[in-house]
């Protein structure tokens, strides 16, 4: 039996919840599913699961949430019971608390990610941001924390770099891939840094295996992306609306109502987007590599 189509258990800032229907539209048919940066992984939990998924981050604590919410989420309900979602709360575990096991650093993590502003876990920009009327209530936590463990079930979820994810991906894999943003200030909103090189070589792994795999790659629509992906099979401008700042944000002291955005991307891929069809392998010459470097 299929489980159904859920939403991520987590709020996480540059996530594709609002553009989840029109990525699931390029996504071409595959039996072995990964996300190298899995985030929020919005489209894995929008999607049906295949016979092999992986999920991977380079936060070891989100790592770690998404382990305690698969392996051990009766104990993270446990923890949760009877604690609302309050400014003082938050400020408590956020400043105050201190884990002393995996599951009280689960419990941590997630709470603070369901009630802080956009979901933003640096612990610089974590402000309180929920609202009963915006946010996922405390009573509602324990049965979609239920529905993610069932579909977390025999997912692999890991914490490596980007490159060994992409490296070890199975031959004939599809591989949802969602980067910081190229241009933007990302390390207001993320724990681990994303250089500029850090975009350089996830070009080049790409490149570099894009003959045994298929993948899709969201970016901000720049040109220097489109200069670094000319080698790319299909380049398509993607457009969709998203809510922002829709909860209390305590960093400026205020409510905001929240207002309706354009989010305005590119979607790479390596196949034809539509027919979801592998191309013809590139020449070695013009793919950069010889038989040898792909083992």
């Amino acid at each position: 039996m299929m489980l159904e189509e859920i939403n991520s258990p987590f709020r996480y800032p540059g996530g594709k919840f609002y553009a989840r229907k029109l990525i699931l539209e390029h996504i071409p048919p595959h039996n072995c599913y990964v996300e190298p940066f899995a985030g929020g992984a919005s489209i894995f939990f929008a999607k049906k699961k295949v016979a092999r998924n992986i999920l991977n981050d380079v936060d070891p604590e989100l790592v770690n949430c998404y382990l305690t919410i698969r392996d051990n989420v009766e104990g993270l309900i446990e923890l949760l019971h009877g604690i609302p979602a309050t400014k003082e709360m938050h400020h408590h575990y956020k400043n105050m608390y201190k884990p002393t096991s995996g599951l009280e650093r689960a419990f941590r993590w997630y709470y603070l990610n369901r009630t802080s502003y956009s979901g933003i876990m640096n612990i610089q920009n974590c402000f309180w941001g929920y609202g009963d009327k915006y946010s996922m209530q405390p009573k509602n936590w324990p049965g979609h924390l239920r529905k993610c463990s069932a579909k977390l079930q025999g997912v692999e979820i890991t914490c490596f770099d980007f490159e060994q994810v992409i490296a070890q991906a199975p031959d004939d894999a599809f591989l949802f891939i969602d980067p910081p943003y190229f241009n933007a200030d990302q390390d207001k909103f993320y724990t681990h840094s994303f250089t500029r090189e850090s975009h350089y070589r996830l070009e080049r792994v790409l490149h570099l295996y894009s003959h045994r795999m298929r993948f899709l790659l969201t970016y901000d629509n720049s040109p220097e992306v489109r200069r670094m992906y000319h080698w790319s099979t299909q380049m398509l401008d993607k457009e969709w609306n998203y809510t922002i700042s829709r909860t209390d944000d305590q960093s400026k002291k205020t409510t905001v109502k929240g207002k309706r955005s354009m989010g305005k991307e590119i979607f790479i891929t390596n196949y034809d987007a539509v027919a979801g069809i592998l191309p013809l392998q590139l020449p070695l010459e013009r793919a950069g590599f010889g038989l040898a470097a792909a083992n």
